[in-house]
């Protein structure tokens, strides 16, 4: 029997452009599933930094995108659009969308959806999506990360960073992290990178060096950009693959480009939102061959940082903002389904 769907609900409303404070509770319509897309009960909703940045005016959401945000959702399928038939109500789902997750009731194109991994909770759910879409896309497709290579890992202790790290680890790669604290540092080497570089103390390209006689790694995921690029250059072995997902610091570089002929260097990078249904469906389709046995027999987990009730989404931006966290944030959109 299908469940009652409200007319309205609660959702997070940005009042323009600033700081997290734009960030109010509101209500809004339901949004009705059309061809090929569910309608999810949300239970939980991931935070990320991609969400701090469209706050800011930085990063917009696609043509014909809801302006809600909110990238990644965790709860169980209560509608369907038509041409739907690998779902049935009340399926428990996780799910990859360009907007929306931050309200109770979200659509999303059937090829981004996932089951939600056994044994895993709604909260550890809401946070699977963004992140380990990113880092397969990312360091295994792009970067063609193999047994037995190495990588470094900047920004060890974020989402990302910490489903990098656990995922290298599980495929046979060489792990090495940056985070920007000892305690951070600490968690990274818990989650399996070999050595961790307090960036704040050290630079990250003498510790490399030195921790790989000289080679340098096979591939790095980049955040950060800027004064970073060359260093990270040069801190690749022989066909080495940088691979770039955000530039905090900048994309305007000035550096010596020549070691990318020298060495024979990849230099490339994506953005996942803008991508097609389709592209998206394919990374859906390599994750839950590769890496959903791994989250179901717990050999990765996501890492909680903490949770915050949906209405206090503006609290949980501050959080993200401080970079004190460890690990993954997220809003708890319906407290019955939220553990």
């Amino acid at each position: 029997m299908a469940p009652s769907i409200p007319a309205e609900m609660s959702y997070i409303r940005m009042d323009g452009y600033g700081p997290p404070e734009v960030l109010r509770p509101d209500r809004m319509v339901v949004p009705e599933p059309r061809q090929g897309e569910v309608l999810i009960r949300v239970a939980t909703a991931g935070v990320n930094r991609p969400d701090i940045l469209q706050r800011q005016g930085k990063y917009p959401s696609p043509p014909g995108a809801s302006d809600v945000l909110g990238l990644e959702v965790a709860g169980t399928v209560v509608a369907m659009g038509p041409g739907v038939s690998e779902w049935r109500i009340g399926d428990p789902i996780c799910a990859l969308v360009s907007s929306g997750g931050y309200a109770e009731y979200c659509v999303a194109p059937v090829p981004q959806c996932l089951p939600v991994p056994k044994g895993l909770s709604m909260v550890e759910a809401g946070s699977i999506p963004e992140n380990y879409f990113t880092v397969w896309t990312n360091i295994f497709e792009r970067g063609c990360l193999k047994p037995g290579e190495s990588l470094l890992v900047h920004g060890g202790s974020s989402g990302i960073g910490t489903t990098a790290i656990q995922l290298a680890v599980q495929f046979g790669a060489r792990v090495f992290a940056t985070a920007g604290s000892e305690q951070k540092c600490a968690e990274c080497v818990k989650l399996g990178a070999d050595h961790a570089i307090n960036y704040r103390t050290k630079d990250f390209l003498e510790v490399i060096l030195e921790r790989t006689g000289g080679r340098g790694v096979d591939v790095i995921l980049d955040i950060v950009g800027g004064s970073y690029v060359e260093r990270n250059l040069r801190a690749l072995a022989v066909e080495g693959r940088l691979v770039q997902i955000a530039f905090l610091e900048t994309s305007e570089v000035k550096a010596n480009f020549m070691i990318l002929m020298t060495r024979r260097l990849t230099w490339t990078g994506s953005t996942l939102r803008p991508r097609s249904v389709e592209e998206k469906g394919a990374i859906a389709a390599a994750l839950r061959e590769h890496v959903w046995p791994l989250l179901e027999n717990g050999a990765v987990r996501p890492l909680i940082f903490k949770t915050f009730p949906l209405a206090e989404a503006a609290e949980a931006h501050r959080l993200m903002e401080s970079s004190v966290h460890v690990g993954k944030i997220i809003l708890v959109c319906d407290a019955s389904q939220g553990s």
